[in-house]
């Protein structure tokens, strides 16, 4: 699938739509995504600042994504673990950049070649329109190369 449609598709997926998720930018590489939330009436919390599970939603598929169209049809990849750190009060618009680059990719090859899985931590920050830090969110993805049985058939 293209990123353009990809980018879409995401955009119109239920989670991100009704949140005020929006993917601004995928590379045609799907090494890069750029995300935005605006604080709209319907993603604030109490006290009036983002809903901390909107700002953990805009992060959340990124990185299993990247990966997964970059590492190669022969490999399962999913997200296995995640933490998001609120460091400060989110208002107004808030943005996420990810950007998965040859060193993430060569460590993920080099690990996994054997056979044996790789659990690997992506750091991204959430940014106020100053630039300043909203959350800190990590995820761990999980890599393996699929294995393959006497018939051919693929397991997990």
């Amino acid at each position: 699938m293209s990123a353009s449609r990809l980018r879409l598709l995401m955009n119109l997926w239920p989670p991100f739509l009704f949140a005020g998720i929006r993917v601004l930018e995928m590379s045609d590489d799907h090494r890069f995504a750029r995300v935005r939330l605006r604080l709209r009436p319907w993603n604030r919390n109490y006290v009036g600042t983002h809903f901390g599970g909107s700002l953990f939603a805009m992060t959340d598929p990124f990185w299993m994504l990247l990966v997964l169209r970059n590492v190669g049809r022969g490999h399962l990849v999913w997200d296995r673990a995640a933490e998001i750190e609120f460091v400060r009060p989110g208002r107004g618009t808030v943005t996420a950049e990810f950007r998965l680059t040859d060193e993430h990719l060569a460590d993920i090859r080099e690990r996994t070649a054997g056979g044996d899985k790789a659990l690997v931590w992506f750091d991204t920050d959430v940014l106020a329109e100053d630039g300043s830090v909203v959350a800190r969110v990590r995820k761990q993805v999980y890599v393996r190369r699929k294995r393959v049985d006497g018939e051919g058939v693929g397991t997990v």
